[in-house]
C-alpha cells in the first residue's frame, strides 16, 4: 500500500483496508519514519477510561523526523518561507539545514536556563520564524510546549500559565500586525503580576527597537542566550506516548481545557493527513494562513509539512494590510500551490469585491483549503470561481483541536467536492452518525450526531491535570465512542456535512436544523455579508430562530427583512424562517475567527448581563452594540 493515495479507486481500497485492519494500516504508516527504538505494539485502547496508546514502546524524537532526516537529502531546500507583515520588507528563506541549526541553538539556550524533559514552556509570540524555532527546540529537548495566541489578554495568558505550571514564557517585545504595533511584553508583565508563580524565566525575542520594562530577576533576551550557542544538539529520546504539547481551548464552563497530544501518534497522523489532503508534491510552496497559536498552525504550518519535507510558509500580517489584495499578492509573489485559510477570511475578502483577486496571477494554485467552520455555499462558490478559477479543488476540512489532524475532507483531484460538505472520512477514521440514544445510523440520507468509534493516532489523550474532564466531555455521552459535539448529515453517496455544534442545532417545533444551514441560506442574499443564527426560548415552538445579520450597506427596513425570509424559505423551507432579525455592525468572534454563538444565545434570550469573560474575543467591543440593539 502506498503512503500517499493517488486515485479514487485507491482511496476506496485503502479506506476499506484501514477499517478492516486498522492496526496493520497504521503500522505501515508509522514504519515510514525514523525510530530510535522501533515499536512492537501498535495500539492499546479503552474508551471507557479513556486510555489510548499508539506505538507505546517505540522511542523517537519528532524533530529528527521533521529536520535531521531531510537535511541528509534536501538540506538546501527551503523549509520555512517567512513573509513579513510589512510588504516592503524582504521575505526570508530558512533551509532545512539552517532551520535545524537554529533549533539546536535555541534548544541549547533553553537547556542553559534549566529547561529539561517534561517542563512546560508557554510561547506567546507573533508569527515570526523564532516562534517556529522555539516550538521545535522544546520538542528537541523533550520540553512540553504550549503556544498561546499573542492576542489573548493578560488574564487569559495567566490562566494558561498557571494551569500548565509552566517554568518559562517565551515572548517578543512587540508584535507587528497590520498597521498596529502590539506591546506583547507588557501583556506578559501584567500576566506575571496576576500570578504565574511557576515562571522562572521570561525569554524575550527582540522584534523592534522599542524599549521595554525589564526585570533582571526573570527577564532574559533571546539573543543573549540563543545566539552563539552550538549548532548541534542531541535530540532527546521520547516515548511515543510522552507529551508533545498542550493546547488550550475554550471550555463550556469558561475554564480553558488543556488538550494533550503525544509524540508518536501525532507525528504519524499529521504527516499522513498533510500529504493526502493537500496532495503536496516536491517543489510545491504550501501556505496555511493560520496562527501557530491554534491547532491548525501546529499541525499544518509546522509539524505536518516539515515531517513531509515540504516548503511551508509563515505570514506575520493580516489579509487586509496594506489592502484587501495582500493574500493574493503573496500567492502571486511566491507562486503558492496550496492555500489553506478560514471561511471567515474568505467572506471578508469576498465583501471587498471580485476585483482584488482578479488583479493577481493565481495560476499556480492547485488546491484551496477551508478550515475552522463549515464554509457556506456562497463563499465556497466565490472561492472556487475568483481564487481557484475553477481549476483548484476546494478541500473543506473538518477536524478539531482534540483530533490533532484533519479527519474528514475531500482529497483534491481524487474524490469529488460538493459545496458545504466536508466529504469523506480519511482512511483510518471510522466516523459514524448516531441517534440521541447512541444507535448507529448505517444508512445514507440521514442526520445524526457525529462520533468516531475507533481510535486514530493523533487523538486527544487527556485534558491536562484533569483526566475526568476529558472522559466526561468526549467519552461519556455515547458508550465506546468519541463524541465530537457536532451534528452531521450524510448524503446519498456517503458524503458528510457537518451542520454545527449540537448546542448550535435548533429544535423548532420538533424539527432539528443546524445554525450553519440557516446561515448558509441567509448568506445567499446578495446584500448579506455575514450572519449568525441562534435559538431562543419561544412560547409556542419551543425554540425560535434569531438571526444576527451584517448587511452590505443596506438600511434596515421591512422589505429587506422580507427578502431575507423569502431567501431562507426558498433554500430550506418555511420552518426555517427567522422569527427575529437584528442588524449588527459586527459579530463577536474568537481569535481564530469562530463566531461566539454562546454570547449571542444569551443576548437573544434576554440574558445580556451574564456573558462571562469576553476579554479574549477578537472584538469584545461589538458585544455592547449587539446588546443595545437586541430584540427582546
Amino acid at each position: 500500500m502506498t503512503y500517499k493515495i493517488n486515485s479514487l479507486e485507491e482511496y476506496h481500497q485503502v479506506y476499506k483496508q484501514s477499517v478492516e485492519k486498522p492496526e496493520e494500516f497504521w503500522k505501515e504508516q508509522a514504519e515510514t519514519f525514523e525510530w530510535i527504538q522501533p515499536f512492537s505494539k501498535v495500539l492499546n485502547w479503552d474508551f471507557e477510561k479513556p486510555e489510548v496508546k499508539w506505538f507505546e514502546d517505540g522511542v523517537l524524537n519528532i524533530t529528527q523526523n521533521c529536520l535531521d532526516r531531510h537535511v541528509l537529502t534536501q538540506g538546501d531546500q527551503t523549509a520555512i518561507l517567512w513573509e513579513p507583515n510589512d510588504p516592503n520588507q524582504k521575505a526570508q528563506h530558512y533551509s532545512y539545514t539552517q532551520l535545524l541549526e537554529a533549533v539546536c541553538q535555541c534548544a541549547n539556550g533553553l537547556k542553559d536556563r534549566g529547561i529539561k524533559k517534561g517542563d512546560r514552556v508557554i510561547l506567546y509570540m507573533p508569527m515570526v520564524p523564532a516562534l517556529a524555532v522555539a516550538v521545535l527546540a522544546c520538542a528537541r529537548i523533550g520540553a512540553i510546549h504550549s503556544v498561546v495566541f499573542a492576542g489573548f489578554s493578560a488574564q487569559a495568558l495567566c490562566d494558561r500559565v498557571d494551569d500548565a505550571q509552566a517554568s518559562m514564557i517565551i515572548c517578543s517585545d512587540v508584535n507587528h500586525r497590520g498597521a498596529k504595533v502590539i506591546a506583547v511584553k507588557e501583556v506578559v508583565d501584567r500576566a506575571m503580576d496576576l500570578g504565574c508563580n511557576s515562571v522562572e524565566t521570561v525569554l524575550v525575542y527582540k522584534n523592534s527597537t522599542q524599549e521595554v520594562n525589564w526585570s533582571d530577576d526573570v527577564d532574559v533576551w533571546w539573543h543573549d542566550i540563543v545566539e552563539g550557542q552550538s549548532k548541534t544538539c542531541t535530540a532527546e529520546p521520547m516515548n511515543a506516548e510522552d507529551m508533545l504539547f498542550i493546547l488550550y481551548t475554550s471550555g463550556s464552563t469558561g475554564k480553558p481545557k488543556g488538550v494533550v497530544h503525544t509524540c508518536g501518534g501525532y507525528m504519524v497522523y499529521t504527516c499522513y493527513s498533510f500529504k493526502n489532503v493537500f496532495q503536496y508534491r516536491p517543489g510545491d510552496v504550501y501556505w496555511c494562513t493560520a496562527d501557530i497559536g491554534w491547532i491548525t498552525g501546529h499541525s499544518y504550518i509546522l509539524y505536518g509539512p516539515l515531517l513531509a519535507g515540504a516548503t511551508t510558509m509563515m505570514f506575520e500580517g493580516v489579509p487586509s494590510f496594506p489592502d484587501a489584495g495582500r493574500f493574493w499578492a503573496i500567492c502571486e509573489k511566491h507562486k503558492v500551490n496550496q492555500f489553506y485559510t478560514a471561511p471567515t477570511a474568505i467572506r471578508a475578502l469576498m465583501a471587498n469585491g471580485d476585483a482584488w483577486p482578479a488583479k493577481y496571477d493565481l495560476s499556480n494554485l492547485k488546491v484551496l483549503g477551508s478550515v475552522g467552520e463549515p464554509i457556506n455555499a456562497e463563499a465556497w462558490h466565490w472561492y472556487d470561481k475568483h481564487v481557484g478559477k475553477g481549476q483548484a479543488p476546494i478541500v473543506d476540512t473538518w477536524w478539531q483541536t482534540e483530533t490533532g489532524g484533519i479527519l474528514i475532507s475531500p482529497l483534491p483531484g481524487i474524490t469529488d467536492t460538493k459545496p458545504t460538505f466536508a466529504s469523506y472520512p480519511m482512511p483510518g477514521v471510522q466516523a459514524v452518525l448516531v441517534d440521541s440514544d447512541g444507535n448507529e445510523l448505517t444508512e445514507n440520507n440521514v442526520e445524526g450526531l457525529l462520533c468516531i468509534k475507533y481510535p486514530w493516532p493523533s487523538m486527544i489523550r487527556t485534558t491536562y491535570g484533569d483526566h475526568e474532564r476529558c472522559r466526561n466531555v468526549y467519552f461519556s455521552v455515547f458508550k465506546g465512542k468519541y463524541f465530537t459535539g457536532d451534528g452531521a448529515r450524510r448524503d446519498e453517496d456517503g458524503r458528510i456535512r457537518v451542520i454545527g455544534r449540537v448546542d448550535d442545532v435548533i429544535n423548532v417545533s420538533g424539527h432539528r436544523m443546524g445554525t450553519a444551514e440557516v446561515e448558509n441560506a441567509i448568506n445567499e442574499h446578495p446584500n448579506v455579508i455575514e450572519s449568525a443564527v441562534v435559538g431562543y426560548p419561544h412560547a409556542i415552538k419551543g425554540q425560535g430562530i434569531y438571526a444576527y445579520i451584517i448587511s452590505a450597506g443596506m438600511s434596515l427596513n421591512e422589505a429587506f427583512k422580507k427578502e431575507i425570509i423569502s431567501t431562507v424559505v426558498r433554500e430550506i423551507g418555511p420552518i426555517a424562517k427567522p422569527d427575529k432579525i437584528q442588524f449588527v455592525e459586527g459579530l463577536p468572534k474568537t481569535r481564530s475567527g469562530k463566531i461566539m454563538r454562546r454570547i449571542l444565545r444569551k443576548i437573544a434570550a434576554g440574558d445580556g448581563e451574564n456573558l462571562g469573560d469576553i476579554s479574549t474575543l477578537l472584538n469584545p467591543e461589538v458585544v455592547q452594540s449587539v446588546k443595545e440593539g437586541a430584540l427582546v
